[in-house]
């Protein structure tokens, strides 16, 4: 081999190690990472020198920083001191999006300091995406292909607790685990109960012609519905069954059965598909290898007797959320159990504390903020508040005299077990709060119609408001009221969505983040707020009475018309920042320390940090479209 052929093999072999140390080259094989080394160039460009800018038409190469920042600038009308809204450093590679649609840049690149970059032409782009599946997935699915790593090195973290555990992302038809065992409705109560036995089952499922289930009966039954009540056996099962039972599709997820299960405090759900019953999935199926006792911490809440029986439970949900934290539940399903299972102890609290009071069924207990978005972390204080109808003969005064005291007790009790009284107020034993329908609708009204700072503020909190407990149906009008006045008050929207883009996400353009008090980043002010503003103002506009905003995002996407690949760029983005608030909570409370939502970046490990730049960075794309369509 000649000298120069060595040195040239070691070349291409040092670029792709040095390659190597970042996503996605470090996923890629070995003879692809030499074939991209091959055919590599580098390019120089001087501090402030332009690489690519929307003039220059459509992208020819592909460029990976090996040295230096790269800044990325576009010409948005906004009050900052300077147009960056992206910073990218070793490792990072750009412009993606346009080699991918074969078009400009949209941004302009500029190097913030002396900058080497690898440099790939386009057509050698297009092959590597078409021989390198990591590669492929990174480049279309670009945050999703980061967060997938990051999840495989949480679970790694927690292999010993978690390498058994089934993952509660399985879809249904994954986990069923035998064919449902059926009979018809005129089966007789003596032959369904010698079937179980004999076959050693729990459950019978009864179906009509096609296999469509009805009812379904179980040993739990055969205790209260039978054996209790001497009943005849020879009368047909139709007799004691469990009527309507709860179907699911079998393209559902495993933590939707499971909240099933916890909502309404069943054991089984069926599964059935355009009307046939192709399975059945019980508690045990979902739990019995994660040791999660989730039935168990709802049949507590709901059996609880008193507030010092709730306290337990509070706690139990802290520590089944801490459980599923270990187990690498998502991050949206693990908040939505969360929620699930605050909202069942808050509506014991409530029933506990009206047991007494003849009032409370002509009201509406409302969860507002985080509980109202089912957003809540294991840091959560009260946000609620109450609508009540107004009796003939009674003012609202009158009635609010009666239920402040009960809502008091309500509010003390949630505190007693572990949710903190509101700092802010915000809560249904504040007169303030606890208002009747057409009271809260006035309080709306005015302000909307005002749109200054502290009334933004209030419709920030208020305006995710959902029912808990009581008369729902005042909770729809009010929704429905407040979706029709929006549409008539443009302008109110305008202000919130400015008053929104004063919270830019932390990205530095000296260093990485913008940290605050301690070198730290707030992860809801600065990370989930403006994910949460903008979903919120995107709802309100198109009249979607989601309040998650998950849900608020993809419900009002097509209105906005919206490409399905930003608004999942944006949702993967808002679900790693609410991961990293949970992992973060997880271990303040592993080590004894005070919940918070606030982390040093330097704590980070160099994939956690890299996603939560790019989580901004979407954070940044959101903001840009929210002004685009609410120009000022």
């Amino acid at each position: 081999m000649s000298t120069s052929t060595l040195i040239a093999t070691k070349a291409i072999s040092a670029a792709a190690d040095h390659l190597h140390r970042f996503a996605p080259f470090d996923r890629m094989e070995r003879e692809h990472l030499l074939w991209l080394a091959q055919r590599l160039s580098l390019g120089y460009y001087a501090k402030d020198e332009v690489i690519l800018s929307p003039e220059a038409g459509e992208v020819s190469r592909f460029f990976v920083i090996k040295q230096g920042i790269v800044q990325g600038e576009q010409d948005v009308v906004r009050a900052q001191d300077d147009a960056a809204w992206l910073e990218l450093q070793e490792g990072e590679c750009f412009p993606l999006g346009a080699l991918l649609s074969k078009r400009g840049v949209t941004s302009t690149y500029r190097a913030k300091q002396d900058v080497f970059c690898y440099e790939l032409a386009a057509a050698d782009f297009a092959e590597l995406v078409r021989i390198s599946a990591p590669f492929q997935d990174f480049c279309t699915r670009r945050i999703a292909s980061l967060l997938e790593q990051s999840k495989q090195i949480i679970q790694a973290q927690y292999a010993q607790s978690s390498s058994e555990q089934q993952s509660l992302s399985s879809s249904l038809s994954a986990i069923i685990r035998r064919e449902p065992v059926t009979c018809a409705p005129e089966t007789a109560i003596r032959e369904v109960l010698a079937i179980m036995h004999s076959l050693g089952i729990g459950s019978m499922v009864i179906v009509e012609e096609e296999k469509r289930p009805v009812g379904i009966f179980t040993l739990h039954d055969v205790l209260n519905r039978v054996a209790l009540a001497q009943l005849d056996l020879d009368q047909p099962i139709s007799a004691v069954m469990s009527s309507t039972p709860r179907t699911l599709p079998p393209q559902a997820f495993a933590y939707e059965a499971a909240l099933e299960m916890a909502k309404h405090g069943f054991r089984h759900v069926l599964v059935a598909e355009h009307g046939k019953l192709v399975g059945i999935i019980s508690e045990k199926d979902l739990f019995s290898l994660q040791r999660v006792g989730l039935h168990q911490v709802s049949s507590a809440i709901r059996s609880a007797g008193s507030v010092e029986a709730l306290k337990q439970s509070a706690s139990d949900i802290r520590q089944l959320a801490h459980n599923m934290m270990a187990q690498g539940v998502a991050a949206e399903q693990l908040t939505q159990f969360i929620s699930t299972l605050n909202d069942l102890l808050t509506v014991q609290v409530i029933e506990l504390e009206c047991a007494t009071s003849p009032l409370c069924a002509g009201f509406c207990w409302i969860a507002l903020g985080s509980e109202g978005r089912f957003e809540q972390t294991l840091n959560t204080d009260q946000d609620n508040g109450i609508i009540f109808a107004t009796p003939e003969g009674m003012t609202p005064d009158q009635v609010r005299e009666q239920l402040l005291p009960v809502a008091r007790r309500i509010n003390e009790a949630l505190d007693a077990c572990g949710f903190p009284l509101c700092k802010g107020n915000i809560m249904a034993s504040n007169p303030q709060w606890c208002l009747s329908i057409e009271e809260w609708k006035e309080t709306f009204a005015n302000w909307i119609y005002r749109g200054d700072a502290p009334m933004l503020l209030n419709a920030s909190i208020f305006f995710d408001f959902r029912p808990l407990f009581g008369r729902k149906e005042l909770a729809q009008q009010l929704r429905d009221w407040l979706n029709t006045t929006i549409k008539d008050h443009r302008l109110f929207l305008k202000h919130m969505a400015a008053n929104a883009l004063h919270n830019t996400p932390p990205l530095g353009l000296v260093r990485d983040f913008v940290t605050g008090k301690g070198h730290t980043l707030d992860l809801k002010l600065n990370g989930i707020t403006p994910f949460v503003d903008a979903a919120r103002i995107f709802s309100l506009h198109a009249g979607v009475a989601e309040t998650s905003t998950i849900r608020r995002l993809r419900a009002s996407g097509a209105q906005w018309h919206i490409e399905p690949a930003t608004m999942e760029a944006w949702i993967e983005a808002f679900l790693f920042i609410q991961l990293l608030r949970l992992r973060i909570q997880h271990q303040q409370c592993e080590e004894g320390r005070e919940l918070s939502n606030k982390v040093d970046p330097d704590n980070l490990n160099d994939l956690d940090r890299r996603i939560l730049k790019e989580a901004f960075r979407q954070a940044r794309k959101l903001q840009s479209t929210l002004e685009k369509y609410f120009q000022f």
